[in-house]
């Protein structure tokens, strides 16, 4: 018995339509503004989970404990709740549960909203416009914009679309595949787990009061659900820009040197394949904070520069999605089907 009976198609076979379609309606459609999005719904019960936490615990250790069971209460129970979804809707029509599969993927994969949100800056850079890029540009990142030059908003944006290349793109797609290996679980319930404990990492996952305890381990566990995805698109990203050996050295020589172990691997090697540099020093809420340089500064950065970094994320996606699918179809046909 899988979510998904009434079919007359392998496990393969309904794994593609669904990750395809979804595919598809992030190309096409993305996260429309005025949607109610699963994650809007997530952040809603963190926001109030936190809130509770912060007011009934106020000891480290309760915080600390307070903080695992709020983790893993959100990741499990949004699996839990995307799974019993399709499970019901399969009951009334195997059609209907591929269509809220398909949706609920594609809302877990934000590769339109992220082209978009570099091309809210990049349009106003074309018209020598800073003002209104920097303002564009404060919607999706923590770091203050007010003062930033062009080169830095260029370099903001680039680093932008690297890291949530992975935490947005690639690895909410890699447990979607993982999940459709497993018909029983099927894509979407692993990719909305995935993307709850990513959304609790941006919440709750700071090293800063009232956050150190409460959400070290959101933090410390997206680290690790994020890790073999973010190598799996540093590999293939590597493999895409034709020049793998020299991409993943100069990966390897400064991913390491920077705190978090995924962001910087995933803006150390688009920084290796756009042949620019990458970090520095940036301001937030007034703090200076420096980051570790970045690859080699064989190219200034340029709107082209933010071009090509989104070209790579679309072709990585694509490059993963058809490697996942093969696998899948390979595994289906030799193994017992279990559809």
């Amino acid at each position: 018995m899988t979510l998904l009976d009434g079919f007359d198609l392998p496990a393969w076979g309904l794994a593609s339509l669904i990750l395809i379609g979804a595919a598809v309606l992030d190309y096409c459609v993305g996260d429309p503004k005025h949607w109610l999005h699963p994650v809007q719904c997530i952040g809603w019960a963190i926001a109030r989970g936190s809130e509770l936490i912060l007011q009934r615990c106020p000891g480290s250790r309760a915080r600390r404990w307070a903080g695992c069971f709020l983790g893993l209460g959100i990741i499990m129970g949004s699996g839990l709740l995307a799974w019993g979804l399709v499970k019901v809707t399969g009951q009334i029509s195997p059609v209907l549960a591929i269509a809220v599969q398909i949706i609920g993927v594609a809302s877990c994969l934000a590769g339109r909203s992220l082209a978009q949100a570099a091309r809210s800056v990049m349009v106003p850079l074309q018209n020598q416009d800073l003002v209104t890029a920097r303002q564009a540009l404060s919607q999706f990142v923590g770091r203050d914009t007010d003062q930033l030059n062009e080169t830095d908003i260029l370099r903001a944006t680039v680093e932008s679309v690297a890291e949530n290349t992975v935490d947005g793109v690639t690895a909410p797609l890699f447990y979607a595949l993982l999940g459709a290996a497993i018909p029983i679980i099927g894509p979407w319930p692993l990719a909305i787990a995935y993307k709850a404990a990513s959304t609790l990492d941006s919440m709750i996952g700071y090293r800063r009061e009232p956050y150190t305890d409460l959400g070290w381990f959101s933090a410390q566990l997206e680290d690790r659900l994020t890790w073999f995805p973010c190598r799996l698109t540093v590999l293939m990203l590597a493999i895409l820009s034709g020049k793998p050996r020299k991409a993943l050295q100069i990966c390897r020589r400064d991913g390491p040197q920077d705190p978090s172990p995924n962001s910087g691997w995933s803006e150390g090697i688009y920084a290796a394949i756009l042949g620019v540099q990458l970090g520095g020093d940036n301001l937030y809420q007034g703090v200076v904070k420096s980051k570790p340089l970045l690859g080699e500064a064989y190219f200034p950065l340029t709107l082209n520069t933010v071009e090509q970094a989104l070209s790579y994320s679309r072709w990585v996606f694509l490059g993963q999605l058809s490697v996942g699918l093969l696998a899948i179809g390979v595994w289906g046909y030799f193994s017992t089907p279990l559809i």
